[in-house]
């Protein structure tokens, strides 16, 4: 188990079964999951609000995009991924971490290592 002393991790993703995995992932790594954000407007409120150390945002939310929410993290210097089942991350957003779906624990863990230095 990889030590990450109760990281605050913004979880973005649309669909609850796929949302409890990676809460549970992100529960077996040490981190403590906030959320899960099923659409933009809550993902958005929560980026704004929220102490965080991390997220982990599904690209396509119900249809949305989640990059209004990924440039709310920018602005506050959260460090995050993109998540998707389709393998291209949003348009200027393509230096940071893309992780594969399903999800997996080593590509959770490999992303937060990224994103944290």
């Amino acid at each position: 188990m990889s030590g990450y002393g109760g990281l605050r991790v913004l979880v973005v993703e649309d669909e609850p079964v796929v949302a409890m995995c990676l809460e549970d992932i992100l529960d077996t790594l040490g981190c403590e999951p906030v959320g899960p954000a099923g659409r933009v407007a809550e993902g958005l409120a929560l980026a704004e609000r929220e102490d965080l150390g991390a997220a982990i945002l599904d690209i396509n939310l119900a249809g949305e995009h989640s990059t209004p929410i990924a440039e709310a993290l920018r602005r506050r210097g959260v460090p995050f991924a993109f998540a998707s089942g389709y393998g291209t991350p949003p348009e200027g957003f393509e230096t940071l971490p893309l992780i594969e779906k399903p999800y997996r624990e080593a590509d959770i863990d490999a992303a937060l290592r990224a994103l944290l230095g």
